[in-house]
């Protein structure tokens, strides 16, 4: 059956007049070109439509209000303008600059705590209500953004900066009189210096110069289409990271599906595979992993995880193109033709990004600090490696036009919202993870198993944040581990069993795309989402497409990989 729309959109040409059907039988657009019946039109004079312009006859109320496409308009979200910094502000930023500076010369200068000190060192654990700060931040990440009275007051960065401040200062009020002053300065340096900076640099890095690579246009959001941007996006996450990837794909993928009703689904699913799943190949690809990395595990040891990696990728490849084949057959006439004839080439612009991008991997691949650098005869300095990552993003900065990155509708909110939660979060989860690396005997008849080891690493992650979780149950599994058995990873202060680190790594990045919160891209994906008119699922709601979706695919990795 075919439902004749011509009627509704005609286009005048000087000999053909083209009409487009729908068929209901296969959810596609049908095009065919007739000749002209009349050169009645030409003879019109200035009145006349121009020749390649569409008329449209009215349509029903009904079906106006289901086209409405809020991508298109400029208002619609919010607008993250820079804010004057007040003489205040300016005070606390050169605090935090000279107190960084002062841990960085105590530390490059020896004379300040190793980093293995912040865990352990002084007889015994911290107490278990130490934990309670960690436990705040974590559950204001959570809650305030669902609370009407907080909601809008959380959009600020400032305020989370100064939450996460209060919560890092009550840590350290406990490490001060609970052990002295020296170990507030071995925890900040290992918290600030020994994690958070080399973490924050690289998500800084890989989002301004993503930030430059605009891909601009508007293909036919065929389910095919959809697919394609999703596998390319799984593709490349592992090598220029699930901030960068996402980054890159979600404003295309939006303006593609612009003309679309029902598009919520194939957001969703860009959080599962390319802000999360798709980077469990590299550390560069999900902070987790680059963690890791930090405390010695291999560069390329995690490609030895692509067999989970692929089952999982192609598996919800497939169900979302199921799915967005039945959904596509529901969305309305006007809505499919405009998707049909709006159609704008994709265009690829600030391509030299690529090449910084690629920097950035060499220096998280070549550059570690006390090892000799490229076999030039020198090592590489404390922060070297950051600091070359950051001149790749000046390069960036300077290469790339402003255009582009206004036509990215860049700005610096989602990383400063990131970078503001996270100081907190590394202050914070020093406390727990000192308990865990004493309790690794208590702990050991409840994470027997990999599979033990993989869910409870995953449920934390999905809850918490996929980064500190990852850290914590590493931690404990090298408490576990007897560096002389056999089946082993040699990494910073110890070893690990290689079955527990694969279940930890697929637990901390499949599982960081249960919530909103699991994972740092997941937040900006959804706040662009927004800006660009898709009502997206409140937390709650997203957890029932994650739960159906993902717990069953994740029971599957269990049963054949762990």
């Amino acid at each position: 059956m075919v439902v004749d729309i011509g009627k509704r959109f005609e286009r005048t040409a000087d000999s053909t007049v083209t009409r487009r059907a729908f068929s209901a039988r296969t959810g596609y657009v049908q095009v065919c070109d007739d000749a002209a019946r009349t050169q009645s039109s030409q003879n019109q004079g200035a009145s006349s439509p121009r020749a390649g312009d569409w008329r449209e006859a009215p349509v029903t109320g009904t079906e106006e209000s289901q086209s409405v496409d809020a991508t298109l308009n400029p208002t619609v979200g919010h607008e993250h303008k820079p804010v004057k910094l007040s003489g205040l502000s300016w005070a606390a930023i050169a605090f935090g600059v000279v107190a960084i500076g002062l841990l960085i010369a105590q530390s490059v200068g020896g004379h300040g705590g190793e980093h293995g000190d912040a865990h352990g060192g002084h007889g015994h654990p911290p107490a278990i209500w130490s934990i309670i700060p960690f436990v705040c931040i974590l559950l204001c990440i959570a809650t305030l953004p669902l609370i009407s009275a907080t909601e809008h007051w959380w959009e600020s960065n400032k305020n989370r900066l100064m939450m996460s401040m209060i919560f890092g200062a009550m840590t350290l009020s406990y490490y001060l009189f609970s052990y002295g002053a020296g170990k507030v300065v071995s925890v900040l340096d290992h918290a600030i210096l020994g994690e958070y900076i080399p973490f924050i640099v690289l998500l800084f890095s890989l989002y301004v110069i993503s930030g430059g690579i605009c891909l601009k246009g508007d293909l036919a959001a065929h389910p095919g289409t959809n697919t394609g941007f999703l596998a390319i996006g799984a593709l490349i996450a592992s090598f220029v990271g699930t901030t960068g990837a996402s980054m890159l794909l979600i404003r295309p993928l939006l303006q593609t599906n612009a003309e679309r009703k029902h598009k919520v689904h194939t957001v969703v699913f860009f959080i599962f595979l390319v802000s999360n799943i798709g980077g469990c190949l590299l550390p560069i690809g999900d902070p987790p992993l680059f963690l890791g990395y930090l405390k010695g595990v291999p560069f390329l040891w995690t490609l030895g995880l692509w067999a989970p990696w692929a089952v999982t990728c192609v598996a919800l490849l497939v169900i979302y193109f199921i799915w967005d084949t039945k959904v596509y057959k529901t969305e309305t006439v006007r809505d499919i033709v405009r998707d049909e004839t709006q159609i704008t080439k994709l265009k690829l612009s600030g391509k030299i990004n690529f090449v910084l991008l690629m920097g950035v991997v060499f220096c998280v691949a070549l550059v570690k600090p006390g090892e000799e650098f490229l076999g030039l005869g020198f090592k590489a300095f404390p922060f070297m490696r950051e600091l070359l990552m950051l001149g790749f993003v000046v390069g960036s900065l300077k290469l790339t036009s402003k255009k582009i990155r206004d036509d990215n509708e860049f700005n610096y909110h989602a990383i400063l919202e990131v970078a503001a939660l996270f100081i907190g979060i590394f202050i914070c989860m020093q406390a727990p993870i000192e308990i865990l690396n004493a309790s690794g005997d208590a702990l050991a008849p409840y994470l027997s198993s990999p599979h033990a080891f993989y869910w409870a690493t995953g449920a934390l992650s999905g809850f918490l944040d996929n980064a500190p979780t990852y850290v914590v149950f590493f931690e404990t599994g090298k408490t576990m581990t007897d560096p002389a058995a056999t089946d082993v990873l040699t990494v910073t202060g110890g070893a690990i069993q290689i079955p527990m680190l694969i279940a930890i790594s697929l637990g901390s990045v499949f599982m960081g795309a249960m919530t909103y919160i699991g994972n740092g891209p997941n937040f900006m994906v959804k706040s662009i989402a927004e800006q660009s008119g898709v009502k997206m699922p409140s937390f709650f709601g997203y957890m029932i497409y994650s739960v159906c979706i993902l717990l069953p695919l994740f029971l599957v990795v269990t049963l054949i990989f762990l």
